[in-house]
């Protein structure tokens, strides 16, 4: 089935947030192939914003050119799996931290809103609702910190870390993704940043816990 795009966004912009999509929430699996001739099918557009689109991605490191008009998600090596943990190790906690001094009674509500989605999701099986909040859940905090610098590293980060974790979702299923969401919201109603970027700093550290056993 062909995709529907929006006439109010650039296509070329449609379809990089459309393919990085795919990449974020796991929809495409590390080492798989795609053609640019099948994306273009798939989505129903002209190749020029197609191969834009995988520049791009190319140059966040999403994906990678095969030859053939052949582009596929990179395979992640153990010492890639390692640099990803110290890198957000080092990021995100602070990030929160910064987001939390800025989040407003609505953010937080919408936070809640989004683990909701999270938890039925986890309850369902639906992996595929898991990823997509589970990333509002973290971006929407993220967002309040108004760091560009800091939120594009960790969008980028995470175009690497998604795959992976879908791929251990699908492998075990929804019911061991344990999160620290619930401690998160609650700092973040008591006002204490600090606690706020402890409880993001566990989150991170059990996810890890959960993809290393693609690992052993």
């Amino acid at each position: 089935m062909k995709s529907t795009l929006s006439q109010k966004i650039p296509v070329h912009e449609q379809v990089y947030r459309t393919l990085r999509e795919k990449i974020l929430y796991g929809e495409l699996a590390p080492g798989q192939a795609v053609t640019i001739y099948g994306l273009v099918d798939e989505l129903d557009v002209g190749m020029t914003p197609v191969r834009e689109a995988i520049r791009r991605l190319t140059a966040d490191g999403a994906l990678t050119f095969q030859g053939n008009r052949r582009v596929c998600l990179p395979e992640i090596s153990q010492q890639d799996f390692t640099d990803l943990i110290f890198v957000r190790r080092m990021i995100e906690p602070k990030l929160a931290v910064l987001g939390a001094a800025k989040a407003t009674e609505a953010i937080i509500d919408e936070m809640r809103a989004i683990d909701d989605k999270v938890n039925l999701a986890i309850t369902q099986g639906n992996v595929g609702d898991y990823m997509k909040y589970n990333h509002q859940f973290h971006f929407t905090l993220y967002a309040c910190a108004q760091s560009d610098l800091l939120y594009g590293l960790v969008s980028t980060l995470w175009l690497r870390y998604g795959p992976l974790y879908r791929v251990i979702s699908g492998k075990w299923g929804t019911a061991q993704l344990a999160d620290c969401h619930d401690e998160t919201i609650a700092a973040l109603m008591a006002g204490d940043a600090d606690a706020v970027g402890k409880a993001i700093l566990e989150d991170i550290e059990q996810g890890f816990g959960i993809v290393q056993r693609l690992f052993d």
